[in-house]
């Protein structure tokens, strides 16, 4: 027999789905009122290396949330600036997103598309390039290691960076200091 399955009616309160942009950007706004100005400022003072955000898609997200009523905005300030309180609607639905599975990870790092066709550069080119890679790796743990972090979950995403670039520097110092000639057949890393 069947069961006929009825979908939710009548004043059942399904949660909000927000992205993860909209996620994070309520989770700010959860702090007190911001600008889009205040917004991408605080990003870049942390998140902005864990979390590929455009101005662009801020202020995109703002107007989603508004016209969702997540967000409400104030009155025009200094420079147009306009100053975004989370609504307890949106309260709501960042407490649902922030409790849900992340997802899976996916590295984007463009140095490994460069060292994947690697065979086709000279060495010094190679080496210029893994020399240019580590000094951009050492200035962002520098970067790191100098943010304030307010509490034991900031400072958690800081510690990741630290160690992120840390083991970033040490493959890069392992790779210059060995032969980049191509592995055997089915091998994974180079031993030479």
């Amino acid at each position: 027999m069947l069961a006929i399955v009825h979908p939710p009616q009548g004043n059942v309160k399904m949660p909000v789905e927000v992205n993860a942009t909209q996620g994070s950007l309520l989770g700010f706004l959860y702090d007190g009122p911001k600008t889009g100005w205040d917004l991408l400022q605080e990003i870049d003072r942390g998140l902005a290396r864990f979390w590929n955000v455009t101005p662009s898609h801020v202020y995109r997200e703002l107007r989603t949330l508004q016209d969702r009523k997540l967000v409400s905005a104030g009155r025009t300030g200094v420079r147009d600036r306009r100053p975004f309180t989370i609504t307890a609607a949106g309260k709501e639905a960042f407490k649902h997103w922030i409790a849900q599975e992340p997802g899976p990870e996916q590295i984007r790092n463009p140095l490994l598309i460069t060292l994947w066709f690697g065979r086709h550069l000279d060495d010094d080119t190679l080496a210029a390039i893994l020399e240019s890679n580590r000094d951009v790796h050492t200035e962002r743990l520098r970067y790191y290691e100098s943010i304030p972090t307010t509490d034991r979950h900031t400072n958690a995403v800081v510690a990741f960076g630290v160690a992120y670039e840390k083991a970033v520097i040490a493959w890069i110092d392992e790779l210059t200091g060995t032969s980049l000639s191509p592995a055997p057949s089915g091998a994974g890393t180079s031993s030479e």
